[in-house]
């Protein structure tokens, strides 16, 4: 069966295996989820990521973080769907938890988290929050 929402699906994975208290988690793997993985390890939301080649699908296995005991991922969401996108201007673009957290936006120029979308000049559509905010 074809998913329509493979993004949704990483998030709802990783939201899942937090509150079940998983250390790692497996996912199918992708460019566009390794990149959104890249940033959440960049900013600290996860403790690493990796490839695994065996076979012949390739996943993807997440190593979660905690922090005393508890998920350091408050939140996670996904903004901008398949069928609602949301295009936000680098002004537009709204704070996480008061700049406190950080939202996953898509560029003409890749993924990257809202700190440095927000100084360029292009149209973003937001994607993860944390609470992550992921904008696709």
């Amino acid at each position: 069966m074809s998913m329509t929402d493979p993004i949704a699906d990483l998030l709802t994975r990783i939201r899942n295996a937090q509150s079940a208290g998983k250390p790692t988690v497996g996912v199918g793997a992708s460019k566009l989820k390794l990149a959104i993985l890249k940033v959440l390890k960049d900013e600290g939301y996860i403790a690493g990521y990796g490839v695994d080649a065996a076979g012949a699908k390739s996943t993807l296995s997440i190593e979660l973080k905690y922090h005393d005991g508890r998920p350091v991922i408050d939140r996670i969401e996904r903004i901008s769907r398949p069928g609602l996108r949301i295009y936000r201007g680098k002004d537009e673009l709204p704070k996480v938890l008061g700049g406190l957290g950080v939202a996953v936006i898509s560029t003409p120029k890749g993924i990257m988290s809202d700190a440095p979308g927000a100084r360029g000049r292009h149209r973003r559509r937001s994607a993860v929050r944390r609470s992550i905010r992921v904008v696709q």
